[in-house]
């Protein structure tokens, strides 16, 4: 299998999984020079029975003036980067796609769970992830080809967005944004390989992929109570206006479901109950104790 993306937070989690697994990893690229060159992606494509896309996450923090290079960076991957890899995939007659996306593209719904046929809320933030759907399912419906999109949680775990809430935390800074009795849609980094490897078995379509939702409130006293602090700090009124589209999805109530996918996959995250173990600080962050 070849992977675009081989070296964002979900492909350092996948890759190794896989690779235990007994797959065979193919990187596409690391730079977005390379993973927009068609003719070079198709030759490493060649033989290859899938193609996955796996993206950068939103940049860390609640700072998005300050993050508008990634924000570019993270959208181009989400669009135009989609788009290349499907179409070095038709050239290397690769005939399987899996291309991960988010929930955060979900309209909030309150208290009521949300299934893939739940309606979508597209605004400025979340066009980029629906416009990478889009493709891959024009990439499904052409004879012979399967195109599967994985709406995945907050990754959450060993990865640099927990290290980053884990030390605002420690400094009684803010580590969540919107209602605290709202949900949060996660996937543990240590589910992530799994989920990937079970959704090369499936059919075309959008499965949504991640633990059991949890109240928002809960996420950020557990992230408080993993350096040593009582309460998780929330982002104020102003700085959430301030935040604009961009920080608008991350405060949706998204109370999402992944039963679709368990029944396709047989897939079940193992780490689904949120307790302190889900925010064990690597070691480079030991300080922050």
């Amino acid at each position: 299998m070849a992977v675009a993306g081989a070296g964002s937070a979900v492909g350092c989690c996948a890759v190794p999984w896989l690779q235990d697994a007994g797959h065979e990893v193919v990187s596409l690229g690391r730079s977005m020079r390379s993973l927009l060159d068609v003719d070079r992606m198709a030759g490493l494509l060649s033989g290859c029975d899938v193609a996955l896309h796996l993206t950068p996450p939103a940049p860390p923090g609640f700072s998005v003036a300050a993050w508008s290079r990634d924000w570019r960076l993270h959208d181009l991957t989400l669009t135009l980067g989609v788009q290349r890899l499907l179409e070095a995939a038709r050239a290397a007659g690769v005939r399987r796609v899996v291309a991960q996306s988010a929930s955060l593209v979900y309209a909030d719904q309150g208290e009521d769970w949300i299934t893939e046929g739940s309606p979508v809320c597209v605004t400025s933030a979340t066009e980029p992830a629906s416009e990478g759907e889009l493709a891959v399912q024009e990439f499904a419906a052409e004879p012979c080809h399967t195109g599967v999109i994985l709406r995945m949680g907050q990754l959450v775990g060993d990865c640099h967005h927990t290290e980053h809430s884990l030390r605002k935390a420690a400094r009684g800074k803010a580590v969540a944004v919107g209602e605290p009795e709202g949900f949060v849609h996660l996937i543990h980094s240590d589910d992530v390989g799994p989920a990937i490897e079970a959704a090369m078995t499936i059919g075309s379509g959008v499965y949504n992929v991640g633990a059991d939702p949890v109240r928002r409130s809960e996420l950020a006293d557990r992230l408080a109570a993993a350096v040593g602090r009582d309460r998780g700090a929330f982002l104020g009124p102003l700085r959430r206006r301030l935040g604009g589209d961009r920080l608008e999805p991350l405060q949706r109530s998204l109370r999402v479901s992944s039963t679709s996918f368990t029944h396709a996959t047989g897939w079940m995250p193992r780490r689904n109950s949120l307790d302190a173990t889900w925010f064990e600080l690597p070691p480079r962050a030991g300080a922050l104790r």
